[in-house]
Formats: structure tokens, sequence, C-alpha cells
């Protein structure tokens, strides 16, 4: 980042422009989100709400808004053999998915953490298992997990997971605790990508591999569904207990050893999406609190005219702008040099990103006065999905210290 030199290639001839292609896709998504997705939010929340938040089916407003998302065409746009689209024109695309983000990207079959695991058996699945659970995937039909996360050890680091996955003859062997194994509450999930150790005493970084294993295997034990600030999402975030599981040694994603690679390769991308998501979070709430400020009045006038809500619309207008910048520069730096090369720029809007959200969310609060923290608005609910992603795909943490260290590189050579 900032310790580049003056022309560097990552850095020169930077274009964020949308391809033509990208720009009637977007066209289409915002009349889409329109027309059908805002006027669905109440149908879902009150289908949610009359049934108990503990009930973690689909409310069947998304399946009517993914037959209206697909036959418009706005269908797993997130991958690009799919799409055509890069990253940086599928960024843009993804911020307008954030603004609704309990609906929009279910609805467009773009939703976490189906999209990281499309992506890895797209890239390192077999024949076999991209027929078999990519092909259900890509078309809506079933959803996903994917299990990394342990309550036992500090999993920021992912060296540290203790899962064992052990060959036996032709089966592999899966012994474990996992938790906040996003998506494992839904009855639609039917398959997890695993993450355990099958090499303890290898290298630190060869010692992980990845298996599938269907959900309903003997031995695999979903324990509780672990909410977020008291709320129940309706995918859930579980935690499961893996006792001698066994699947076909035909079960491994790539090779034995491979899974702390393919996981990397797996949250590049991902983390472009949920940091546009939570840009499109942060708009809707400045625009909530636009709206909230120019309507009410205290003191003889209106919220607008005091100046101190004047500064917080005009400080969280700023914070946007800057953490979409570096969030698309990030896109178009995979799109050019690749994940890897941009893993500086990824981790730095890994913590900008969520960090805004955050701050302008807790802005748009404060303006709807009670309100702000009630159902009647969304912005309690995307507050605490705007400060889990400060923990969850690497906690700011672990990601402050990449870019540290991307910093002091030329001054320790």
């Amino acid at each position: 980042m900032g310790s580049r030199k003056k022309g560097d290639a990552k850095l020169t001839g930077m274009d964020f422009a949308l391809s033509p292609k990208a720009e009637e896709y977007l066209a289409n998504l915002t009349d889409f989100m329109a027309s059908h997705v805002y006027p669905a939010e109440p149908v879902y929340h009150e289908w949610r709400a009359a049934r108990g938040h503990d009930d973690h089916r689909l409310p069947p407003v998304v399946e009517d808004l993914k037959v209206e998302a697909r036959s418009r065409g706005l269908w797993n746009l997130f991958l690009p053999a799919e799409s055509g689209l890069s990253v940086l024109d599928y960024a843009t695309l993804a911020e307008v998915t954030g603004r609704s983000p309990d609906l929009a990207p279910e609805a467009l079959n773009c939703a976490a953490p189906d999209t990281g695991n499309m992506e890895v058996l797209h890239m390192f699945g077999t024949p076999g298992q991209r027929e078999r659970w990519l092909r259900p995937l890509l078309a809506g039909e079933i959803r996903s997990a994917f299990a990394m996360t342990e309550p036992a050890v500090a999993s920021s680091d992912a060296t540290n997971i203790t899962t064992s996955i052990r060959l036996d003859g032709a089966e592999y062997v899966v012994n474990g605790r996992k938790w906040f194994i996003t998506g494992a509450a839904d009855p639609r999930c039917q398959i997890m990508i695993v993450m355990g150790k099958t090499d303890p005493d290898g290298p630190a970084h060869r010692q992980q591999s990845m298996v599938l294993v269907p959900m309903d295997t003997p031995g695999v034990e979903i324990v509780r569904h672990l909410p977020l600030f008291g709320y129940q999402e309706q995918h859930g975030h579980s935690e499961i207990v893996f006792t001698d599981v066994r699947v076909p040694a035909e079960n491994l994603v790539g090779a034995e050893g491979d899974g702390f690679r393919i996981a990397q390769a797996r949250l590049g991308p991902g983390r472009i999406h949920h940091c546009m998501r939570a840009i499109g979070m942060a708009e809707r709430a400045l625009e909530l609190m636009c709206a909230r400020a120019v309507s009410r009045v205290a003191f003889g006038q209106t919220l607008a005219q005091q100046g101190v809500v004047q500064q917080q619309i005009a400080e969280s207008r700023l914070a946007i702008e800057q953490a979409r910048l570096l969030t698309l520069k990030a896109a178009w730096m995979i799109d050019t040099v690749g994940a890897q090369a941009a893993a500086s720029e990824i981790s730095a809007i890994k913590v900008v990103a969520p960090r805004m959200a955050c701050q302008v969310i807790d802005r748009a609060i404060q303006v709807h006065g009670g309100m702000g923290v009630s159902d009647d608005v969304p912005l309690a609910m995307m507050y605490a999905q705007a400060r889990a992603m400060r923990i969850f795909d690497g906690p700011d943490e672990v990601h402050i210290r990449t870019v540290a260290r991307r910093e002091l590189k030329p001054y320790l050579s």
C-alpha cells in the first residue's frame, strides 16, 4: 500500500468504470430491488416473526424473488465463469444487494457461504464433486456450509484447528467440534466443506485438508444455533460435533495438505463481496438517517437543521466514499494482478469497510432515537451483522498485522 514506490505497476492505470455488461446488470438489479426486494422485506420479517426466529426455514417470498431474479438473468453474478463479470464489476452489484442483506444476496444466488463454496468446487473440485454438489448449488436448489472455526482454539490462526481428518482405507474419518458454521441451520443445507488436519506433524501450512461432508452423514450432530447479538438469522450459525464421521476418500477437495491454500483462495474475493455489502448497508443507513432528520422536529427545528446531525451525515458520506474507493481498488487489483498480490489491500478493506459500516449505522440509530434500536427499521439488525464482520473471515487484528508487515517489509530487508 503506502510503502510502494512511485510508478509501481500495481498502482498505475487504475480504472473503476463498469463494463457495459455490468452497467446493464446494475440497471436491472436496481429496478429489481425497487420493484420486488424492498416491498418483500416486511413480508419476510412478518413471516419469520409469526413462526419464531428459531424457525430457520426460508420464507416463501424469497423463493418468489429467486424466480424473478433468475428470469431477469440476475443469477450467480459472483462467479466470473457464469456471469462473465470481473471482480470489480461484481463489487458494485454486491454493494446494491447489501442494502437488503437478508433477501437480496439469497435472491440472486449470491449469498455466503455458498458463494465461497461454489468457488472452491469450481476451482478445486473433481468432475464428480462438481456434478454432485456444484450443479445444484449453482441452480439454487440446495444450500451449503463451510466448517473451519473451532471453539477450543484461536481460529484467527487457521493452523490452530484441531479437527482430525484421518484416512482409513477408502474413507476419511472426521472427529472434532466446529462453531459459528454459517448456513448449517437452514434445512436446505445439504453439504459442508470441513477443514481439518490430515498431517498434524507436517509443515504448519500443509497439515490441513478439506473434505466434503453431507449433513445427513452419521456422526454429524448440530448442538445448537448461535445468535448474533440476540438475533437468530434465517440461515443460522451452528455449533457442530463430528464423531467418527466417515466419508468416501473421493470427498477430499484437492489434495491432502491443500486445505490452507484452498482457504486462502476462497477468502480473497469473498472479502470483497462482504465489504461491498457492508458499504451497501451503510448507504441505506445514511438514507434512513437523512429521511429521519428532515422529518423529525426538536427544539423548533428539524433534526436536519441541527449542526450536530449535519456533522453526523457529512462524516458518514465521507467515510462511505473512502471505504468504497479502497474496496474498488482491491477488486481492481484482484482482476489485474491476482488476490495474492492484493493481499494487503484485501486485509485493509476487511478492516475499513465493517468498521465504517458500524460507525454509520450507529449514527443512524442515534438520529432515530428509540426507533433505531427497535425492529421497525433495519438498523439494529444491520449493526449486528456489520459488527460481526469485524470478527469473521479474520478479525481486525489479523488484517491490521498483515498491513503492518507489508509496510515494514522494505525497512527490514
